[in-house]
């Protein structure tokens, strides 16, 4: 027996098999509802419950609480429908213009940009029509069915030239598919992939001013978004924030700098944490999502697109909502979420 579910105000509906999660019924027929890790431990994905009744799979408190979850807020992946559903969720897309595909990837170039941030360039199928928006992601799909997902940091427009997408890894010692690409990868490996997947993307509907956050290598989706909106010829003002332990966390800094010779209407703001003497800061320091908070007393009229630590993004969020009066559907976020967050007590 199936479920009916549907999501208000859009309107839209879909059916989940017995034992399915709502989020994977939706990606399987086309219902772009937004997400992060799908495992329970980002909350990108919480919603409201308006009719019906669900039980959750294991998830984190930090991505949904008690409190949340009785007052009808609901993980859609991992939330198994026991009723037809009514949900309440105003990201939602149509995504079947992209389709999901699984495919291999041949690797075509390994780029240490800093100490552990290695940038991965994938040459993909010439056949294959990879199409996505900027700012989603693939999952490499390990030999033994393991996954590991990562935003593509380059803008769909450049694979005119060669069909392949850009990836930054930051290495995780001992995780077990980084240790791989920083150690025993190399030029001509062949890997599988499938995406993409993701609602983290530019709106393009809107005019408002964007603020972009990342952190880490979270700037990687951030970078697509950057690219795509000069590709598209858009004037609307951004300002990027983005922030960093040191320095060298901001390993594409150059980049950065000269998209903003190329610009008008991008302006950049890099944030370092814990800057040691050697490094010679002399920009912001602190927290990256406090420098926002510091530089606009209002948000209403905004978007912001948040990319990175959970404990970041969540931050944001909350602060950006409470403190600047910006509408929580203007707040487009995915958390990186390691292996290790995902299983962390």
């Amino acid at each position: 027996m199936s479920f009916n579910v549907t999501v208000q105000p859009s309107g839209r509906a879909f059916t989940a098999n017995p034992d399915e999660a709502v989020l994977a019924a939706a990606i399987r027929q086309g219902v772009g509802l937004p997400y992060g890790c799908k495992d329970g431990a980002c909350g990108s994905c919480k919603c409201k419950k308006l009719e019906g009744s669900v039980v959750h799979g294991d998830h984190q408190a930090k991505a949904l609480s008690a409190e949340e979850e009785a007052n009808g807020f609901i993980l859609t992946c991992c939330a198994i429908p026991q009723s037809d559903l009514v949900l309440e969720s105003r990201q939602v897309t149509d995504e079947s213009a992209f389709p999901i595909k699984k495919m291999p990837a041949r690797v075509a170039a390994l780029e240490k940009v800093s100490a552990d941030v290695m940038k991965l360039r994938l040459q993909l199928p010439a056949a294959e029509t990879f199409r996505y928006h900027a700012g989603q992601y693939v999952e490499f799909i390990l030999r033994d069915g393991a996954r590991r997902a990562y935003s593509m940091a380059n803008a769909p427009h450049t694979q005119a030239e060669a069909p392949g997408v850009e990836l930054h890894l930051r290495h995780m010692p001992g995780g077990k598919f980084t240790d791989h690409v920083f150690g025993a990868m190399k030029e001509k490996d062949i890997l599988r992939i499938e995406g993409p997947f993701g609602s983290f993307y530019l709106r393009e509907d809107s005019d408002k001013p964007i603020v972009l956050l990342a952190s880490g290598t979270g700037f990687a989706p951030i970078k697509a978004l950057i690219e795509h909106l000069q590709f598209k010829g858009s004037s609307r003002p951004v300002t990027l924030y983005w922030g960093g332990r040191r320095p060298g966390d901001l390993y594409l800094d150059a980049w950065v700098q000269a998209k903003v010779a190329e610009m008008p209407q991008l302006r950049y703001v890099p944030v370092v944490s814990n800057a040691l003497p050697e490094d010679g800061w002399t920009g912001r320091t602190g927290f990256v999502h406090q420098a926002v908070l510091d530089d606009f007393a209002d948000l209403s009229g905004h978007q912001v697109y948040a990319c990175g630590a959970p404990i970041v993004v969540e931050s944001a969020r909350v602060a950006y909502s409470a403190e600047r009066g910006l509408p929580a559907e203007e707040f487009y976020a995915d958390a990186f979420t390691s292996e290790a967050d995902k299983h962390a007590a």
